[in-house]
């Protein structure tokens, strides 16, 4: 078989182009590498726009339209007694959601100490359980009041 100058300059040219895929394959294995090892290298990084609250300060204390704004409960004598005591152990929702007599409330307290290691609350529990009375007792009406006024009618077949 007789080679061409023709076929030598395809030759010629197959060759230049598969260089060129090689070198470029090469180039973007390398930069692919770069941006495993550092992702920095991307030009399709996020801008860094997370806020540091270090500078902010977060009063955990405070009071808004009378109730503590960190826990829900409603601002009255005793409040950062029941806060201190009442949420090292659990959220102020499993408080809230209770509502009690002082008796319960007592009970309550006597169980947590016998079973959920409670420490002893000394002269605190006074102050807890009047909170508690006070702004967590129970309601006496059910899902929904009583009916009244109301205007029947009789059923005819």
């Amino acid at each position: 078989m007789k080679h061409t100058p023709e076929y030598h300059k395809k030759i010629k040219k197959a060759e230049r182009t598969a260089n060129g895929a090689l070198l470029f394959s090469g180039i973007a294995s390398i930069l692919l590498l770069f941006l495993v090892y550092d992702p920095s290298f991307s030009t399709f990084k996020k801008e860094n726009t997370a806020v540091s609250y270090s500078a902010i300060e977060i009063d955990e204390d405070a009071i808004e339209n009378g109730i503590h704004i960190r826990t829900g409960f409603v601002d009255a004598e005793g409040l950062m007694t029941v806060v201190n005591n009442c949420t090292n152990c659990h959220s102020a929702k499993l408080v809230i959601q209770n509502r009690m007599n002082r008796a319960r409330w007592e009970a309550t307290i006597q169980w947590m100490q016998e079973t959920q290691n409670l420490w002893d609350l000394g002269g605190n529990k006074e102050i807890i359980v009047n909170y508690l009375v006070t702004n967590y007792p129970p309601i006496d009406k059910g899902r929904r009041e009583n009916l009244t006024n109301i205007e029947w009618y009789e059923v005819t077949n």
